[in-house]
């Protein structure tokens, strides 16, 4: 006689186990340990659903049987091990930088000295008077952390910080400008990247913009001609990301300056950049300094600090004692204000100012932009025969000079020589998508790398490889022959 009917498992069954049993195995402590009960028994669930789904799909269309599938506890916990990972892998990454732009916006811009780091480790460990006068006990300004180097540095009466440079417009304009006019030359209305154009910010600064001369050449008549009772600032926007060459025409600042004093209207120089030493000395373009620009009659001067100054990310204001007063009143500087972090950081970058002779040796980013191009071609020759090792015969490498450039919005048009590979299609697998397929396992290493396609080859340019990351880049070639495309 035959037992019960659900006591007969049909062919063909699935069969996994319960999730109670993989939680008390002892392989699963760890998992447990590690990510916590609630997290590892979720993601638990989650697999074993996922399993009898592809399991009962595979059994009930032909394919594979469940047999072929490992459903043993040592291999659920292998695959639980690797979704938990997954899961918990932080979506900001380090990455090698190997796309000839030392300032790259998309890549994080400047990279911060040790100095810098050391301060906001502290930073984040402790307490800090980031609001509290310690030699009077009471509430102190957290701009006076870093003002004191600032205005030493650029020879300003005052200065603020704010979170990015745009942040530091738009609260400029807003606070000297709102509802009245602000005269710009209209071959300086520019557009930087993620579409942060000047005429918009002045519009939701609520200002009123006055667009004097044409694209390509503006006289000095032309803003004499727009001054007047409405005019609230006169205004010169550095072109950081673009030139205009050709038969033009532009006021310089030294030009303007008494103009703008004869009606009694403030000058504002958005530097974008900025800098605050002369690079020429180093070997680089020429670009005005921020003490240059003050020096010219500038009443405001806004820039960045995390692009040719080499700090973190903030914009930065200095200038006239009573203008920065006012703008630190504005209640739009509460909302845009850095936080102890940035100032941690922006405070030992200002001090490495003092000794410009240093610089090189330690500013990050001006090392970066100084690095010899026979440094570079020595990585390079030490690299290629590793890369080609990892590559096999489908590609062919080589070490090839190239040129940098310094940031995409600062000093753009200006290029650097330098050195590194580069990678094209080996004749006998010319067709297809070759060089997208290497680019793509490039960026799928554990710490990716990019580089950039550009004329039927893919060039990794060495200038952002210091000889510490040197190692770490070398360690992980060996993976492109596993990296899946």
């Amino acid at each position: 006689m035959s037992g019960p009917a659900n006591s007969v498992k049909p062919a063909g069954a699935i069969h996994l186990p319960a999730v109670h049993l993989i939680l008390s195995d002892a392989g699963c402590q760890a998992l447990i340990a590690e990510y916590g009960r609630a997290q590892t028994t979720e993601a638990a669930r989650a697999l074993l659903a996922e399993l009898r789904g592809l399991l009962l799909a595979a059994r009930d269309g032909g394919g594979h049987g469940p047999g072929d599938t490992d459903t043993s506890i040592p291999a659920l916990l292998e695959m639980l091990a690797a979704r938990l990972r997954e899961t918990n892998r932080s979506p900001l990454r380090p990455v090698f930088n190997l796309t000839g732009t030392v300032l790259h916006t998309n890549l994080g811009r400047a990279l911060l000295p040790d100095s810098a780091v050391q301060a906001v480790a502290e930073a984040l460990r402790w307490p800090m008077n980031l609001e509290w006068d310690i030699d009077t006990g009471k509430r102190g300004d957290r701009d006076n952390l870093v003002e004191e180097l600032l205005l030493e540095l650029t020879g300003a009466e005052a200065a603020t910080i704010v979170n990015n440079n745009a942040a530091a417009v738009l609260l400029m304009l807003n606070t000297l400008a709102q509802g009245r006019e602000v005269i710009v030359s209209r071959g300086e209305l520019v557009e930087i990247g993620g579409a942060f154009r000047i005429p918009d910010i002045m519009t939701r600064a609520g200002a009123v913009l006055c667009e004097v001369g044409s694209t390509n050449r503006t006289h000095l008549k032309d803003y004499a001609e727009a001054a007047g009772a409405q005019t609230a600032l006169m205004m010169k926007v550095h072109c950081s990301n673009y030139a205009i060459t050709g038969f033009t025409k532009s006021v310089e600042l030294p030009e303007l300056v008494p103009l703008a004093r004869e009606h009694n209207i403030p000058t504002a120089v958005d530097l974008g950049s900025g800098t605050l030493v002369d690079l020429e000395q180093y070997g680089l373009p020429h670009e005005t300094t921020v003490r240059e620009t003050i020096a010219a009659g500038a009443d405001l001067v806004t820039f960045s600090g995390d692009k040719l100054l080499g700090g973190p990310q903030c914009g930065i204001i200095v200038g006239r004692a009573d203008l920065i007063a006012r703008i630190k009143k504005n209640p739009l500087k509460r909302a845009l204000r850095v936080g102890k972090l940035t100032l941690a950081a922006l405070e030992p970058v200002l001090a490495l100012y003092r000794a410009p002779d240093l610089l090189p040796e330690r500013l990050t980013t001006l090392k970066l932009l100084t690095r010899s191009a026979a440094a570079m071609r020595a990585q390079a020759l030490a690299i290629l025969p590793l890369l080609r090792e990892a590559l096999g015969d489908g590609y062919v490498v080589s070490d090839e000079p190239m040129m940098s450039q310094i940031g995409s919005g600062a000093l753009p048009v200006d290029q650097l020589h330098s050195h590194g590979l580069a990678i094209r299609a080996a004749a006998t697998v010319r067709t297809g998508n070759a060089l997208g397929v290497l680019e793509q396992r490039l960026r799928a290493l554990p710490l990716p790398v990019i580089g950039r396609v550009w004329q039927d080859a893919l060039w990794l340019d060495l200038r952002c490889l210091d000889e510490h990351q040197q190692q770490r880049f070398i360690e992980q070639l060996p993976l492109l022959g596993q990296t899946p495309a």
